[in-house]
């Protein structure tokens, strides 16, 4: 390992032997975290290569059990987001994919720090269960065309690992290491292919353009060197994605989209990530036939009816989605109002979701209890007029003192000035 490690930190590429070599004794043990965390922090100074970022992938995707979904007939289609604020579009993909008449298989996580998590929000509604076995997994698939369930500890252990040292080694935003995390995960659920929401803006973790190329190439070449077919949208996260920020918040404005009543903002970047859903499926041949496969599928109801056959499949009660009021609510709101007269020209969205864990909606740590009906939404967005005194944001919490608190460092999140500002689209690039 002493020699893997000085490799590494001379910047000398690393054999498929030794990389293996590596991730066994990260899994077995055999490798001290101290020897781990210095090979992490020569991979996030050096770098690794393409071949080496998919050998790795490859690796990581081989520390543990593997989904087979060879038995579910179709191209079998998944959606990754790299995380951010207000971000519910899988709660709204998944059933409207399904309702197209694609699989979906999907294992996602919960929410730490800003980033909301899809189990978390899913569990806002009462019963519903995210704790599938592997069978269960593959038949409620096979017979609703849709499943989500939380992070199987037998799958892809190695990730689990590796990201524990890299969170407490400041080694996470390398992208090598970034990719072999994802790509390890989603191939390991048993899907064929992978649309990635790749996320840019102040509410992202990746700041540039550049960056965000840089990244979405590699994830695309790593899935090409393992045969699998990937396409990365980079999209717009310099403010929060729709008004709700928040578990419970998040499903009712999830559902109100399924109903063909979102906004506009939501609403794009969805039918944007779900035509290339159906596109890798085989589905469609163009983004314009399936932008109107989807709205259509909305339009007609079969959308939101999905949703409820999935909900119901996973033991969730289906009450609460025909009457979103019966979701969980904070004890208390508060009303935030505008201390200027202009238009608004930025959000800070890191802050945005900062206030909402604050309140309660989201983690500070791994043990932090989640307030289901905690969060804000939001009365204004850029290039929104504003007078002083007029309605911004309402926030909710259980508790009085996080309101209280968060009410008095809200305003600031906001830039309001005298002109609207030039819009950066929802769809900033498609790389494929």
């Amino acid at each position: 390992m002493v020699e893997i490690i000085r490799k590494k930190r001379d910047g000398i590429s690393l054999t498929k032997d030794e990389i293996e070599k590596v991730i066994s004794g990260l899994v077995s043990g055999e490798i001290p975290d101290y020897q781990m965390a210095a090979w992490l922090m020569a991979v996030y100074f050096q770098g690794m290569t393409d071949e080496e970022t998919a050998i790795l992938t490859d690796a990581i995707l081989h520390s543990g059990t593997r989904i087979n979904l060879s038995s579910i007939q179709g191209i079998i289609v998944d959606k990754h987001s790299t995380g951010g604020v207000g971000d519910k579009t899988t709660m709204i993909l998944a059933p409207l994919i399904a309702a197209a008449g694609v699989p979906v298989a999907k294992m996602s996580g919960r929410g730490l720090g800003h980033t909301g998590g899809t189990i978390d929000k899913l569990e806002s509604i009462a019963g519903f269960s995210v704790d599938l076995t592997v069978d269960e997994f593959i038949s409620n698939i096979r017979s609703h065309g849709i499943a989500i369930s939380g992070q199987n500890e037998h799958i892809v252990p190695a990730d689990k690992k590796l990201y524990a040292l890299r969170d407490v080694t400041a080694t996470v935003h390398n992208h090598a290491l970034i990719t072999s995390s994802i790509m390890s995960k989603k191939l390991a659920c048993g899907a064929d292919a992978i649309v990635i929401d790749l996320k840019l803006g102040s509410g992202a973790f990746v700041a540039t353009l550049e960056e965000a190329r840089h990244l979405g190439q590699l994830m695309i070449n790593t899935a090409r060197r393992m045969h699998r077919k990937v396409r990365v949208i980079i999209s717009n996260m310099d403010q929060p994605l729709g008004y709700n920020i928040g578990n419970a918040l998040e499903v009712k404005e999830a559902v109100r989209t399924l109903q063909g009543k979102g906004p506009v903002d939501l609403m794009e970047l969805c039918l944007s990530l779900g035509a290339h859903m159906l596109i890798l499926a085989e589905k469609a041949d163009s983004v314009d036939e399936a932008h109107s496969t989807l709205q259509e599928l909305i339009d007609n109801g079969s959308a939101i009816e999905k949703f409820k056959e999935f909900v119901l499949s996973q033991k969730g009660d289906v009450h609460m989605i025909d009457q979103v009021d019966l979701l969980p609510k904070s004890a208390y709101a508060k009303e935030v109002l505008s201390s200027w007269t202009g238009y608004v020209q930025r959000i800070d969205t890191l802050e945005v979701g900062r206030a909402s864990m604050m309140l309660g909606a989201g983690r500070a740590t791994k043990e932090s209890t989640l307030d289901m009906g905690a969060g804000i939404v939001l009365n204004k967005k850029v290039n929104d007029y504003v007078q002083q005194g007029e309605l911004i944001a309402t926030l909710y919490a259980d508790d009085r003192s996080r309101l209280d608190r968060v009410s008095g460092i809200f305003n600031k999140t906001y830039n309001i000035g005298s002109s609207q500002v030039e819009e950066i689209p929802m769809i900033i690039e498609v790389m494929e």
